[in-house]
């Protein structure tokens, strides 16, 4: 027999046939606008708002690895010193590597209801999840201006086209504003981002692609020496494209029910990250024999001159590409500040982010591919011991909801020692080398050291404090 309607204006009692979850989508209310209150961010997604669907952790972790940034790396790797084999091998490590502690990460969403920054206070405590919010925030407004400098161009380039001249700035003016209302609206508006755009863009970059490797000039075959230093130097920098989503990873993945199997969510978030950031990574290396140097205006001419008559096309892809990217990142900035103690609502934190992002891009434009290699390599001597931390917590520890500590934790001091010594001991930038770095002459391993020391120190702690 069926159960029989319930009677008009009246709600329908739990149908006890179906998941938890299955009933929770059907009492959520239907918003377009995320909560703009600060215990939007801070507090756990109420039970009848977890209905995200799942296929989304795909997209979100797929869509927003869009863009000319692989492209540019995997052309950086050439002028690092890397032959084509050595190339891939290190696309497909480096970018395992990286992705594996994303994916892990983001198992954690669904079961917490909490943003990354605010699950890690398990670990850290409330007061000592606000440094790496900080920086977190930091480091979002960096990546907007990472991500726009080569979309700007790329519109300019586009307008041009049709006779119109667009200075960078006002270029720039027009992408950051898109990406702004898009973090305003929060989470719902950025995740439909992800995956509409993000699969119109898909098609578009899959047709560049083949358009370009076969039109492409590349010394496929040529080989010769490379060293270990340069060999882990081109891995840093391609652990560090994926791993720095380790910071966003349970932003968008919180939404979903609490009883969703988490290795689904580990699967669906490495695969997304992996078949976006490798195929676009080894195409940059097969293109970068016909490309003058790794800048987006070097890579971006190239694009629009392999893909001849559909050029266009390829501009107004690299141009789009932006939103996908910095709309995730304005949105997860606004909660980091958050979490970092500011006392403003979400929607003020999203705004600054982007305006902040927008004077970081016109002023670093001119020096794209150095700082581009410098941020890359920098964020991960904080990311990778906190991500260390976060994850030996969960994983090594009990995943059950516990009590936070309020104040600052052995974790907080383990992050803040560990990340203080790999940044002096193991750094190799244009700014400081570190005497280990200068040993191994310039081999740059401090990413891997800090996350295996950091976790392990924390574990240790852990089983120390439970047998005493």
């Amino acid at each position: 027999m069926t159960k029989p309607p319930a009677p008009s204006g009246q709600p329908s009692s739990p149908d006890p046939s179906q998941p938890a979850s299955a009933q929770a989508r059907r009492r959520a209310p239907s918003r377009l606008m995320e909560e703009l209150s600060e215990a939007s961010v801070r507090e756990p997604v109420p039970a009848a708002q977890k209905t995200m669907a799942l296929d989304k952790v795909f997209w979100s972790h797929f869509s927003p690895n869009l863009g000319p940034g692989g492209w540019v790396t995997g052309a950086l790797l050439v002028s690092l010193g890397l032959d084509f084999k050595t190339g891939v091998l290190a696309v497909l490590l480096g970018n395992l590597i990286g992705a594996l502690p994303v994916a892990l990460a983001a198992s954690i969403g669904p079961a917490t209801g909490l943003t990354q920054m605010e699950a890690s206070r398990r670990a850290l405590g409330r007061l000592g999840v606000r440094p790496p919010a900080f920086l977190n925030w930091i480091y979002c407004v960096g990546w907007d201006a990472v991500n726009n400098v080569p979309a700007a161009t790329a519109l300019m380039a586009l307008l041009m086209l049709a006779g119109l001249a667009l200075p960078f700035w006002l270029a720039l003016a027009v992408l950051a504003s898109v990406q702004m209302v898009a973090s305003i609206y929060g989470h719902h508006v950025v995740q439909a981002v992800q995956k509409y755009l993000g699969g119109l863009l898909l098609v578009v970059f899959i047709l560049m692609g083949v358009v370009f490797a076969m039109r492409g000039a590349a010394p496929l075959a040529a080989h010769h020496p490379v060293s270990l230093s340069t060999f882990l130097l081109a891995m840093g920098i391609l652990v560090s494209f994926n791993l720095s989503w380790a910071s966003y990873s349970s932003d968008y993945t919180r939404y979903l029910p609490a009883d969703t199997n988490p290795k689904k969510v580990v699967w669906l978030a490495l695969a997304g990250l992996l078949s976006s950031a490798i195929p676009f990574q080894i195409l940059g290396l097969i293109s970068a024999g016909s490309v003058a140097n790794p800048s987006p205006t070097a890579v971006i001419a190239s694009l629009q001159q392999a893909m001849g008559p559909l050029g266009a096309v390829a501009l107004a892809a690299i141009a789009l590409s932006s939103i996908t990217g910095n709309s995730f990142n304005d949105n997860t900035a606004s909660y980091s500040l958050i979490s970092a103690g500011l006392h403003v609502p979400r929607v003020t934190a999203a705004i600054l982010t982007a305006l902040l992002g927008y004077g970081l891009a016109v002023a670093g434009a001119g020096r794209y591919a150095s700082l581009y290699t410098d941020y890359l390599l920098v964020t991960l001597y904080w990311i990778a011991p906190w991500i260390g931390i976060v994850l030996a917590d969960w994983y090594c520890g009990t995943r059950q909801p516990r009590p936070v500590p309020p104040g600052w934790t052995y974790g907080a001091t383990i992050f803040a020692v560990t990340s203080v010594l790999t940044i002096l001991l193991f750094s190799d930038s244009q700014l400081y080398t570190g005497p280990i770095a200068r040993w191994l002459g310039g081999a740059d391993i401090g990413s891997y050291v800090g996350f295996f020391v950091a976790g392990g120190w924390y574990v240790l702690g852990m089983r120390s404090r439970a047998s005493s």
